[in-house]
């Protein structure tokens, strides 16, 4: 790791909790150049739901790019880009019957995310954005200025503005509503709180520490805006492309957002890629008034188009349920055998943990968790949940296998505080 410590910036992070050198991959499995085999509980942040080499999308861009096929076109007009819009409305879009314009707004989550803070400005003509508590959506200034992190927005170096927080679901325990609390201050002239262009959140907060909003709360949110001329946001960069168990995040709830983000696993490769869907009566953008130079990653496009084949049938679903439900009743399990130190099970779909009530736990786990060959990350205001987030094409086996490796390394993480909490208990 030395060339990385000389010649890297500071601000590097994964890297320091994972310190190995990874020099292969195939779907949830990576090696070092040690030959030492890791499964992936982590894909990438999301971004590799389809794991990692995947067969059938490397195929196609091995096609492509043998066949001279265009990489770069800033955003004029592509085959690879014509088969991915055609393919989109057809195996996502008309299918759920939703009605969207697509932007390609730069290749990454906050790009996505920008933009969609612009042009809901840009469509009503006010300035203010509703967003919640706990919230992540990206690290340039404006989609930062909506996030919740504290050590996040620290390093924005200047004062963030042009966002209102509001309580997110249970923020304050299950009996409270908090879309009363939205509600009571959108009408009242003397709440301080400006109109807002929008209300933008996550479905199920990923970096938030897996804080999932229920139905009827989502729902109440969206008639909100409605009845007051607001548009409605959903980021759904981590929990798209079937994090959740089907496409969009939000399906199960039944929702219509005006704009929806989506990144990171869009591109179905792990290449740069992302998506502004814009409700075809506010995409009221200009030519030109929102680019990027690599929007038009044709890459991204070949492999995005044959990612989407995925959702042509309900095969990939309903093997997100199976492994769903696997990785559950091993969390509530490891729950029920250390209620002292495990606090609940969160999540939804492939994407789940432990929050464990000493914050400290969940970095224990994911270093130990190492060790025994498994990446995980934590989320969390303090890092307190333990994150299980593999490929959705996880095979069963290595699913299984990861989980018994995690086990060990749970035990091992709790039995050595129990070990020492009983030797301070003997001083």
């Amino acid at each position: 790791m030395d060339i990385f410590e000389r010649l890297e910036s500071e601000v590097r992070s994964y890297c320091r909790s994972f310190q190995t050198v990874f020099t292969k991959a195939s779907n949830a499995r990576v090696w070092d150049k040690a030959g030492k085999e890791y499964i992936d509980f982590f894909a990438g942040a999301g971004a590799l739901n389809y794991g990692h080499n995947n067969p059938r999308i490397r195929a196609k861009l091995i096609e492509y790019l043998l066949a001279d096929g265009v990489t770069h076109s800033l955003d004029m007009a592509t085959e690879a880009k014509e088969t991915f819009l055609t393919r989109f409305k057809s195996f996502i879009l008309e299918p759920r019957k939703l009605d969207y314009k697509v932007m390609f707004p730069g290749p990454t989550g906050t790009n996505s995310v920008e933009s969609a803070l612009k042009i809901a400005r840009k469509a009503t003509g006010r300035t203010n954005v509703i967003c919640f508590t706990n919230a992540f959506h990206g690290m340039s200034l404006g989609s930062l200025a909506a996030t919740g992190n504290a050590f996040k927005r620290k390093g924005a170096g200047v004062t963030l503005s042009g966002t209102t927080f509001m309580p997110y679901d249970q923020y304050f325990g299950t009996l409270i509503d908090t879309t009363l609390m939205l509600e009571k201050l959108l009408d009242d002239p003397g709440s301080g709180i400006d109109q807002p262009a929008a209300v933008m959140l996550e479905t199920l907060q990923g970096e938030g520490g897996l804080n999932e909003a229920r139905i009827d709360w989502l729902r109440r949110v969206e008639r909100i805006c409605r009845d007051r001329g607001i548009l409605f946001i959903v980021d759904d960069v981590q929990m798209g492309c079937g994090r959740t168990g089907t496409f969009f995040s939000f399906e199960e709830a039944g929702l219509s957002p005006d704009i929806v983000c989506l990144s990171k696993s869009i591109g179905g490769y792990g290449l740069p890629m992302a998506l502004t869907l814009i409700k075809p009566e506010y995409d009221v953008w200009h030519p030109g008034e929102h680019n990027g130079t690599f929007r038009g990653n044709n890459l991204g496009f070949v492999a995005a188009s044959e990612a989407l084949d995925y959702w042509r049938t309900p095969e990939l679903e309903l093997a997100i349920a199976a492994s769903s439900r696997v990785i559950l009743e091993f969390l509530h399990r490891m729950a029920a055998k250390y209620p002292k130190a495990i606090t609940e099970v969160r999540g939804k779909g492939l994407i789940q943990g432990l929050v464990f009530r000493e914050p400290s736990y969940a970095a224990r786990l994911s270093k130990t968790a190492f060790k025994h060959g498994v990446i995980l990350e934590t989320s969390g205001p303090k890092d307190e949940v333990a994150k299980l987030m593999p490929p959705l094409t996880i095979e069963e086996h290595v699913l299984k296998q990861g989980l018994e490796r995690i086990e060990t390394a749970l035990h091992e993480v709790l039995d050595s505080v129990q070990l020492a909490g009983a030797a301070q208990a003997r001083a």
